[in-house]
């Protein structure tokens, strides 16, 4: 049976379906994939998800940037490894964020990046 992640679409994109297909296999909880087409210039999506501990964080950071490496995708940039609290792994078009979960907790990027745009909305 596919996984809520295979199911939602997102697997379309090369890049991205190798990130979820990596943190998937590192065990990594709660994986949110976000399209943030047309919200940022950044990158094309954003996905975030959580370790168990500052190991699993990290475990789950290295296992991503070797399968984007292996499958082509050269090497991303990475902000946070030495501390494993919050690591951030841009791939170019992907840009992923893997969390203790106290720590995405606390800064919340979710609600910051689903929350709808404000030309979306109709004023009534």
């Amino acid at each position: 049976m596919p996984s809520p992640v295979q199911m939602s679409g997102f697997d379309a994109h090369p890049v991205l379906k190798t990130a979820l297909a990596s943190l998937e296999d590192s065990k990594a909880e709660q994986i949110v994939p976000i399209d943030i087409q047309g919200k940022s210039s950044l990158a094309d999506f954003m996905v975030i998800a959580s370790g168990r501990s500052h190991r699993h964080v990290a475990a789950v950071a290295e296992h991503l940037l070797k399968a984007l490496k292996d499958a082509g995708y050269g090497n991303a940039r990475v902000e946070g490894q030495s501390s494993s609290d919050w690591v951030l792994i841009d791939a170019g078009d992907v840009i992923v964020h893997v969390f203790r979960p106290e720590i995405r907790e606390f800064y919340n990027l979710e609600k910051m990046w689903q929350t709808p745009d404000l030309e979306d909305e109709t004023v009534h």
